[in-house]
């Protein structure tokens, strides 16, 4: 057995050498690869088209991958731009918010000079479900507001009114809230020597509204849907001329003595942000 292997280990040695050698005088002679380099060129010619495909394959799968990672990190560096570009719009806003505020401001010191005023900033409002309230960032100790100065906006809209006063912060009671109560004309009507008066006062079914009353109307004054409620200035408490709303519906008092209207604020009350405390004024009383 050993010796048939031997035999054979020479015989495939001895062809080995041969083919080598036949190659060898081929490449000499025809000065090319020959037919025995040309067979096995013929032979392998799928093998080596299949490997140069997979290489250009994978060459081109990283060259994608190597392409999507450029991609994500610009795009990651798009999104910061846009994110910075975004900031620095909200920042633009915010102050042409401010400007368009302070604006308004100095236009109310000029058409009602009259009134000495702070401009205070809403920080909370109430969570009590049988009131209407909101809290400001001033108190005894860094301002001089006291109960009952009356709360306007920018452009002369009354709001409220303080109804508490703490150190640091007061609290405000709105014009819907149920123990608001003002003397008004209605009509626009800012005379305070007129006879024709009336009352807004919050109640608690039209709060939830977000409305106020128009109650105890003299029987002089023309009430209709639209007309402007304005604060008169009677009790000295408020200044007159703020405007406090306008009339939504008129009714008859069921004892079918009197009328009544319900009001609804000139200001969305909920969004404000930034008010004026009337700290005092010149009642023309």
């Amino acid at each position: 057995m050993k010796a048939l292997i031997t035999r054979r280990s020479i015989i495939i040695a001895s062809a080995s050498l041969l083919i080598a050698l036949i190659a060898l005088v081929s490449v000499s002679v025809f000065n090319n690869a020959g037919p025995v380099t040309g067979f096995a060129n013929t032979v392998t010619r799928p093998v080596r088209a299949l490997a140069t495909t997979v290489a250009r394959t994978f060459g081109n799968i990283f060259a994608s991958i190597y392409r999507y990672e450029e991609l994500e990190k610009r795009h990651e560096e798009l999104l910061r731009r846009l994110a910075r570009y975004e900031a620095d719009f909200r920042d633009s806003v915010a102050l042409e918010e401010e400007n368009a505020r302070l604006r308004l401001a100095l236009d109310f010191r000029d058409r009602r000079p009259e009134f000495k005023r702070e401009m205070v900033t809403v920080e909370s409002w109430g969570a009590d479900n049988w009131s209407n309230t909101f809290i400001i960032n001033r108190g005894y100790m860094n301002s001089e507001v006291k109960v009952g100065n009356g709360v306007a906006t920018e452009y002369g809209v009354l709001v409220g009114q303080i109804s508490e006063v703490g150190a640091m912060q007061s609290t405000v009671r709105t014009v819907i809230d149920t123990t608001f109560s003002a003397a008004v004309f209605v009509g626009g009507e800012t005379d305070s020597t007129s006879d024709g008066t009336a009352t807004a006062k919050g109640d608690f079914t039209q709060m939830r509204n977000g409305l106020l009353l128009l109650d105890y109307i003299d029987d002089d004054v023309i009430v209709l849907t639209g007309s402007t409620v304005v604060t008169s200035g009677g009790g000295a408490v408020l200044p007159p001329g703020l405007t406090i709303g306008e009339v939504v519906d008129v009714y008859n008092h069921s004892s079918g003595i009197g009328r009544y209207a319900t009001i609804r604020p000139l200001r969305d009350i909920d969004t404000l942000q930034t008010v004026f405390v009337i700290l005092d004024f010149e009642n023309p009383d």
